[in-house]
């Protein structure tokens, strides 16, 4: 049986077109893959459309690659983009129905392959970012657990009595959902939320499980509803502002693995648990994030502030109840 092994590239900082990005080995110049898998490209016509990366650089859409050997793409990568596309072309129930940790991986493979394009291009010597996130210690630490889990994608893990991640799966109603496509991702708290026709998937990639936790109770009155997308909008205000005071970084260990064993267990560490898990709600700071998540619809901080100590709400109305939004702003 072959050993198992894990691959760091964080220990040597390998992140260029010579490594592939989830097992090390040495790769040529064709050997890539497409962040943003060609099946998602085609179907929501992203072939001629661009990105733009925190240094204010653009790409398109199929530029941005990945190094990835034959192995990897043909042995772990493909056959996830294949349950990733069946769930895709059955709506909300095929992505429901997948096992979430598919889901992750799939989220996680995206979001790997962005965070590398942000780090090599904080090495070009004409680029002085304001904030550097490979500069950062406490990022690297974070970065380096994150991909500790993607090796999931190549090896088989067992998360041992935790889920590390939190992921929300929201469906759109049909009226005013204009937007077919979109993608928002946030390298500090390791957010990252993709909307695909009438799916959206909202993920911590790093927080075991805490903020599922957290927005459980309006999470649980919204999962099995369709939502108008200034709702949808909403809830994810809420898990970008929550995954900004989350307050502590878990740590993973594999265990020594046998020499029958064919997989890795992983056991979990919070460091400091003197800590508050979150910081304090601040509705002021949460205001700023839902005002960027209600652009589109033009409602300004001071609308959704106008009573302070109780933000507007698109998800409930004055009795606690659901609103029933057919559109926004209402036809009068």
């Amino acid at each position: 049986m072959t050993a198992l092994t894990l691959y760091d590239p964080f220990d040597r900082m390998q992140f260029g077109p010579e490594t592939c990005f989830l097992c090390g080995t040495p790769t040529g110049a064709t050997d890539t893959i497409p962040v943003f898998p060609g099946w998602l490209q085609q179907r929501y016509n992203l072939t001629n459309k661009q990105l733009q990366f925190l240094d204010k650089s653009i790409i398109t859409y199929p530029d941005l690659t990945i190094p990835c050997c034959v192995v990897c793409r043909e042995q772990h990568v493909q056959p996830l983009e294949e349950k990733i596309e069946n769930a895709h072309d059955q709506g909300v129930a095929g992505f429901k129905a997948l096992e979430q940790k598919d889901i992750f991986l799939w989220l996680s493979k995206i979001f790997y392959g962005i965070l590398v394009r942000e780090l090599l291009n904080e090495k070009n010597p004409l680029i002085m970012p304001e904030h550097a996130v490979g500069e950062n210690p406490k990022m690297f630490i974070k970065f380096q657990a994150f991909y500790k889990l993607l090796q999931a994608l190549r090896v088989p893990v067992v998360f041992d009595d935790f889920t590390p991640y939190s992921l929300f799966i929201l469906e759109t109603a049909e009226t005013d959902d204009t937007v077919p496509f979109e993608y928002r991702d946030e390298l500090s708290t390791m957010m990252f939320s993709i909307k695909m026709g009438r799916v959206v998937l909202i993920c911590c990639l790093l927080d075991n499980g805490l903020l599922q936790q957290a927005l459980n109770r309006v999470y649980v009155t919204i999962k099995d509803k369709p939502l108008h997308p200034v709702q949808v909008a909403e809830f994810t205000a809420r898990a970008y502002y929550a995954a900004y005071l989350l307050n502590i970084i878990p740590e993973y260990f594999e265990r020594k693995a046998s020499p029958t064993d064919n997989f890795f267990t992983y056991d979990t560490l919070i460091d400091d648990i003197t800590m508050d898990i979150f910081n304090p709600w601040e509705n002021s700071a949460y205001a700023k994030v839902l005002e960027e998540m209600w652009k589109k619809w033009q409602i300004t901080r001071e609308q959704i502030l106008n009573n302070p100590q109780e933000p507007m709400t698109m998800l409930y109305d004055e009795t606690g109840a659901l609103r029933n939004i057919v559109s926004f702003p209402p036809i009068v």
